[in-house]
């Protein structure tokens, strides 16, 4: 299994609005970055992401799962535009603040603090325990 983190802004998509769509999940659409969508080119279902509230609360909230394998994004009429679909799996016990990775030493490699813009960002198993660990649930 691979590591991922999925970043959104609450006020366009939500941590809720994803739970609200169940088991059928969502289309990671809109993605415009090539690195980002080779990120999702390369997820298997059953990869698991981290959910993460850019510009607004700049936190992890949630933990996501791989649904779907790369497709076309259903948003672009350019082949050159993948997208993955995810689904909610659960929350964290308590937000992931930006401020907190970038203040944990053990994570100072980690994509979300060295390529902050990047929409989807791969994530070590190393990472994954530690944010998990922070957050409160078992990896």
């Amino acid at each position: 299994m691979a590591y991922w983190l999925f970043k959104s802004e609450p006020n366009k998509f939500s941590w809720d609005e994803l739970v609200a769509k169940g088991d059928a999940g969502e289309e990671w659409d809109g993605v415009r970055n090539y690195l980002a969508r080779n990120n999702m080119r390369a997820m298997k279902v059953g990869d698991r992401g981290f959910f993460y509230h850019s510009n607004i609360g700049k936190e992890v909230v949630g933990i996501a799962e791989v649904c779907a394998e790369s497709h076309l994004d259903s948003t672009s009429d350019d082949p050159r535009w993948d997208c993955v679909d995810i689904k909610a799996v659960k929350p964290l016990a308590r937000p992931v603040t930006l401020a907190a990775v970038k203040n944990d030493p053990r994570l100072a490699k980690m994509s979300l603090v060295t390529c902050m813009r990047l929409s989807v960002q791969p994530v070590t198993e190393e990472e994954w325990k530690i944010v998990c660990e922070l957050g409160g649930i078992a990896p």
